[in-house]
């Protein structure tokens, strides 16, 4: 199934949906309508069940170069500019916030250039995979402001002193730098590649049970949020409730007959 909406290309097929920016003529920035349908659609995606893993690439050879600049611009226009620029940043923080959270496994493509807030959107994602040429930089700081929301991302994947580096330096590397760094995953050579490396990671993840990999996910994410003894309750209530699930019980019953579960794809 194959849909165009808010700057958006959206493809839904064999369990994957996949997101691809589509505003190449602007580097694929994220303009205020797009961050409005691409929380719309995880907001879909998150409730359905038959979407196994998600997708983010950039259509004309970019991922994206961040925010909207030209729309900020416009908001000095507004009656209030001040409330509608905080308005738009933390509509674009509820986005980084929802990719972080989505239950499915969140795999990132990245060809050309991750900027500014490109960049921190990766850093929301399960897995990074880019080009070995491909271009990185959080370059807010060259331009007056903070990288605002997607800090905690950034500082979360990369670490604290790593972060403060590129934030206050706005330091540019590539794809094997950002391999170093902990950004990337894996560094592949070409568009090409980047497709074919997908099509692993997707065999992978369709190997695993999708209330499991969502369980996991909730765990790792709250790992450093909570102390040691709610971390242990958490992990233990979704254990059990993984274990005694429908999926579990198929799972454990296929292991020990030596077949495929009936969710394995």
């Amino acid at each position: 199934m194959l849909q165009e909406s808010g700057g958006l290309v959206l493809v839904h097929e064999d369990h994957w949906l996949t997101i691809r920016f589509n505003r190449p003529d602007k580097r694929n920035a994220l303009s205020s309508d797009t961050v409005t349908a691409l929380t719309s659609v995880l907001g879909q995606a998150r409730e359905d069940s038959t979407i196994r893993g998600i997708t983010f690439r950039g259509n004309g050879g970019v991922f994206s170069s961040g925010g909207d600049l030209k729309g900020f611009m416009e908001a000095e226009e507004s009656a209030d500019p001040m409330a509608t620029i905080r308005d738009a940043n933390r509509d674009a923080g509820e986005l980084f916030a929802l990719i972080d959270g989505m239950p499915q496994v969140v795999i990132m493509l990245v060809e050309g250039a991750a900027m500014a807030g490109g960049l921190g959107l990766l850093c929301a994602g399960d897995i990074v995979i880019t080009t070995r040429d491909a271009q990185f930089s959080l370059t807010e700081t060259t331009l007056g402001i903070p990288p605002a929301q997607i800090a905690p991302y950034v500082v979360r994947r990369l670490g604290l002193r790593t972060a403060r580096r590129i934030m206050l330096t706005a330091t540019r590397f590539d794809g094997d730098e950002a391999l170093k760094l902990g950004l990337a995953n894996e560094v592949v050579d070409s568009a090409d590649e980047l497709a074919e490396k997908e099509k692993e990671i997707r065999k992978a993840v369709l190997r695993c049970g999708p209330e499991a990999n969502a369980a996991t996910k909730e765990i790792l994410l709250c790992v450093g949020q909570m102390d040691t003894d709610e971390l242990i309750d958490l992990a233990a209530d979704r254990f059990a409730n993984c274990m005694t699930s429908q999926e579990g019980r198929e799972g454990i019953a296929a292991f020990l007959g030596k077949r495929k579960p009936d969710w394995a794809r």
